[in-house]
């Protein structure tokens, strides 16, 4: 009998490496047509040609059309790239959970998520004013409030991280803690500071972490 384990784990492979690069490349043509042309404009043709695939592709690709598009825009930019790696198997997230001092965790925390909302910080802008100008559109905001519910439900691990290891301030719990992290953390804060007041990423990142260290831990009041 011939054992088709390995061929089969093969094609698997490669499968999703063509996944892969088929995300990567629906997202680097979407990403500068959004943020250049706004959602409205951009065209799902206009992607898919800059994408150089079949219109049925992107489609496929993106579920829900338009609005899915500009989700799998989104999660991939968060992320930071394309490969379908959970949050917390990611360098960042396992360097933060591995460092003993409470106080070094949230500094790399902060890092992190100066990083996000750096890189997320234009497109959110973009889809919140295209929400506005069109607040009939269900399925943009539908998206918009999926990114907001998963923002929340991601801060939790940090704050049962934080519980975990008995660095929280005595008194605080995990629910509390989490929507400190999540209202600190939200590109609104991020923009206001860099776009409004003119701080540098470096000085939003030193003022995240000492605000989460002030607020969290013990000790640090």
């Amino acid at each position: 009998m011939t054992d088709t384990t390995g061929r089969r784990a093969y094609r698997s492979d490669l499968r999703r490496e063509q996944a892969e690069a088929t995300r990567r490349r629906i997202v680097d043509a979407a990403r500068p047509l959004l943020l250049e042309r706004g959602y409205a404009a951009a065209t799902m043709a206009e992607v898919a040609a800059a994408a150089g695939v079949a219109v049925q592709t992107l489609y496929a690709a993106c579920p829900g059309g338009k609005a899915g598009l500009a989700k799998l825009v989104y999660d991939v930019t968060l992320a930071g790239d394309a490969r379908p790696i959970p949050q917390a198997e990611r360098d960042e997230v396992r360097a933060i959970v591995e460092e003993p001092d409470p106080a070094r965790k949230l500094e790399l925390y902060a890092a992190m998520a100066s990083g996000v909302a750096a890189r997320i910080a234009p497109l959110y802008q973009v889809l919140r004013a295209a929400e506005a100008a069109a607040p009939a559109d269900a399925a943009l905001h539908d998206v918009l409030r999926r990114t907001d519910e998963e923002h929340r439900a991601g801060a939790r691990g940090p704050a049962a991280h934080l519980s975990d290891v008995d660095a929280l301030r005595p008194g605080l719990s995990v629910e509390r803690a989490a929507d400190q992290i999540f209202a600190l953390t939200s590109v609104d804060v991020y923009a206001r500071l860099t776009q409004l007041c003119g701080w540098t990423i470096d000085e939003y990142r030193e003022w995240l972490a000492a605000t989460l260290r002030a607020n969290l831990l013990a000790g640090y009041a």
